[in-house]
Formats: C-alpha cells, structure tokens, sequence
C-alpha cells in the first residue's frame, strides 16, 4: 500500500486525516449529532415510525478486527446517522456477545456476514437472538455501495475507526505492466475499476450488512 498507494497507506497505514483519491463515497460528513433528540423530536422520521434502526456485523480475529457499525436510517430524508461502532481485534464469539450486551445492542437486530454461519449460529445460541446471516447476491458490493451512495451519511466525532475507514475507502486499480502508458493517471498506479480496494474494510462492510435490512423489498442482499 505505501508504495502502490501512498495517499491511502497516510490515512489506512499511519492513521492521518486527509481526503484520498478515487473515494468510493464522497457523500458523508462528521456531524455532532444527538441521538436521543433525533428519537424525541416529535418533527422528525420517528413520529412517523420513519428512522429504522440498523446494525452490522463484520467478522475478523487476528489480523482484521470484528467491526459493529451501528445506524440511525431516515429512508424518506436519505441520511444515514452512523452513531457508534466497535472495533478489536482477537475477540472471541463469547466476546463480541459480551461487547455488544455491554454497549446496550443485545437485544438489536443485527446482520451478520454470512460467510462465517458457524460465529452467528454461536452468538444465537449465546444470547444474541437478533443475529442474522446477510443475504448475499451477484455483484451485492457494488449493489450495496451504490444504494449507500444515495444518502447522505452523517457520522459522530466518536466513531474514529469508522471515520479512518471511510476516509480510505477507494476504488481498487488496474495495474499495468512497466512502459504501458494510458490517459488519465499515474501509470505506476494503474486506473480505477469498479470494484473496491479491500483490507481496510471493515466497518464498510459491516455497513453495508446492516443497512441490508433497510433495503426490503429487494431480491439482492449486501
């Protein structure tokens, strides 16, 4: 990454803040907004049974950390409100069921990558009877990025790893060979395709599971 993405290896690699090049979402900012008001504001979504509530769940162990992302989502309004999140790494399933009691979330709906069905049968059986497995569907990534990509995503100071992510997040390179030229880039670095850049991904995918609740009424999951 610091030699073949140097701009994303300052903010993914050395933590810095700092805008990257080929975002794959531009439409977000940090807002210090109060959830508590956004439930009792008797003028807002939720008067309305509007705001739906939804959390996601991204497996990791030793190298990749287990993501939670937690949202607020105003589907008429279009703006995701990313309010807290958990981030570790080595956590254990008794773990993560104990973290997400903890933070108050036990009792949520929460989907779950899909990939790891042994994990979400474990928690389910632990305690944690939300859990869900994620539908999964041809080309769902980008299915799930471009329905993000239709809201504006609001996101608290306090939700660093989510901010560091977000701001990392970029569409993967095709790279070429030494003395091919091509318009439009730097050859050493190849252009962009539509795909994302993965392994600093974590709470981008636990978004996208978690927002797949959202999007009912669709045959295609996250």
């Amino acid at each position: 990454m610091k030699i073949e993405n140097p701009k994303r290896y300052k903010v993914a690699g050395l933590g810095e803040w700092g805008l990257e090049d080929g975002l794959v979402y531009e439409n977000w900012e940090i807002a210090d907004f109060n959830v508590n008001s956004l439930v009792r504001d008797t003028s807002s979504a939720i008067a309305q049974k509007r705001l739906i509530s939804a959390f996601g769940l991204d497996f990791g162990y030793t190298n990749d950390p287990t993501a939670l992302c937690c949202m607020l989502v105003d589907p008429y309004k279009r703006i995701i409100y990313v309010f807290d999140e958990m981030y570790g790494f080595g956590m254990s399933n008794r773990n993560i069921y104990e973290k997400i009691y903890s933070m108050g979330y036990g009792k949520e709906k929460i989907f779950a990558d899909s990939a790891e069905p042994k994990s979400i049968d474990e928690l389910y059986n632990l305690g944690l009877k939300g859990v869900r497995r994620t539908r999964k569907g041809p080309d769902s990534i980008n299915h799930g990025i471009q329905f993000i990509q239709g809201h504006k995503i609001m996101v608290l100071p306090k939700c660093v790893n989510f901010i560091k992510e977000i701001s990392a997040y970029t569409w993967a390179r095709k790279t070429f060979g030494r003395g091919v030229n091509f318009s439009g880039g730097d050859a050493n670095r190849g252009c962009l395709i539509n795909k994302p850049a993965g392994g600093f991904d974590h709470l981008m995918d636990a978004m996208r599971y978690g927002l797949s609740a959202v999007c009912s009424g669709e045959r295609w999951g996250f």
